[in-house]
């Protein structure tokens, strides 16, 4: 990973700015970096390779998302029951 990259990760705060997501309400924003963080794991886990730049998604989601939401997809995860595409 670049050293920007660990820098933004490192300084990072909140969310930012994210133009697919335009309107206040930023629940498929939240659910959507949650999916990305999985995907991002997964994939880069199977090629051996360092998860490292997947962290921006799990803040991104982290800041957004209610932890209770959160909980409960990590729940349905481990379950085998969770309903988006990872």
């Amino acid at each position: 990973m670049s050293e920007q990259m660990e820098e933004k990760i490192k300084t990072y705060r909140t969310a930012p700015f994210d133009a697919r997501f335009p309107n206040t309400n930023q629940t498929r924003n939240c659910f959507q970096n949650y999916l990305d963080f999985h995907r991002c794991t997964k994939a880069l886990s199977a090629k051996d390779q360092d998860t490292a730049p997947c962290l921006w998604y799990q803040r991104v989601y982290k800041s957004l998302c209610p932890i209770s939401w959160v909980q409960k997809w990590d729940e349905q995860l481990e379950a085998g029951s969770f309903p988006g595409k990872i």
